[in-house]
């Protein structure tokens, strides 16, 4: 009898164990799942942009946008950093993946070493001659570190208290936080959301639908800039339109963060600082 009692006890904890186990399981698969369903529409959506708005914009920024987008969806789930200004940074700081910085050091957001970093560094020029910048393993490692750096630092908290899915808010936080000198910079960051409709993957992770006419109305706000520049016609190269605006083919590059010689048509070349 007192054989049979042990059994029955045993027996009970093996199935409350069991029980406890398998609705664990079932919640972050709920959760996994939750995730995957939204990175599956987010190609939806990026698909449907690049057919229709986006098939007169660059190319080379429309491609970053794409390799990103989940990583940039993932970080707002986890960190609250909107996806659409992750990936504007990435493309404004990293010249759509392809400056030189993000070339030789997979640093996409532009983030200096400052006195905590221990990782392995790279030295570029930038505010100032041979400043030192962090340079990743790859450029997944340089999404994640941008969320920590911004979600470590008291002077960005207020970000986070912001109204969820106001980009243009972020955009001037960021600024007045210190993260960048240019005073244009606010800007920059809109116009890219505007331009290539990055809101929409906030709307997705916050579950919200886009207002269409307010944002066509926002994308066709002119956004002054007044740097010189032209548009990448047939059988430009990069001599011939250094040559026709009295530059070298190295300062061109330096001003436009290109790293080779290849351009694209109806791409925007900068002339000017």
């Amino acid at each position: 009898m007192k054989n049979k009692f042990i059994i029955a006890v045993l027996l009970g904890s093996f199935l409350t164990s069991c029980g406890t186990s398998k609705k664990s399981v079932s919640k972050r698969g709920k959760s996994q799942s939750k995730e995957q369903i939204l990175l599956v529409k987010s190609d939806k959506i990026f698909n449907a942009f690049e057919q229709n708005e986006g098939s007169h914009l660059n190319k080379h920024t429309l491609a970053y946008i794409d390799r990103y987008k989940h990583i940039a969806i993932r970080d707002m789930l986890e960190y609250k950093i909107l996806a659409s200004i992750t990936l504007a940074q990435g493309v404004l700081e990293s010249g759509s993946g392809r400056s030189q910085l993000a070339s030789m050091s997979n640093n996409h957001f532009g983030i200096k070493c400052h006195k905590n970093w221990n990782g392995e560094k790279v030295y570029y020029d930038d505010d100032e001659k041979g400043e030192c910048f962090r340079k990743y393993f790859d450029p997944e490692e340089s999404f994640d570190d941008h969320s920590t750096f911004l979600t470590s630092r008291s002077r960005y908290a207020g970000l986070f208290a912001l109204k969820p899915g106001d980009y243009k808010a972020w955009a001037k936080g960021l600024r007045k936080a210190g993260y960048a000198t240019d005073k244009k910079y606010p800007n920059k960051l809109i116009k890219i959301i505007e331009d290539y409709h990055l809101y929409d993957y906030d709307a997705l992770v916050l579950d919200k639908k886009v207002n269409r006419s307010a944002a066509k109305k926002a994308t066709k706000k002119p956004i002054k800039n007044d740097r010189k520049y032209i548009l990448v016609k047939k059988g430009d190269t990069l001599y011939s339109i250094a040559r026709k605006s009295n530059l070298s083919v190295s300062e061109l590059k330096k001003r436009n963060r290109l790293i080779s010689d290849e351009i694209s048509i109806g791409q925007k070349l900068y002339l000017s600082k």
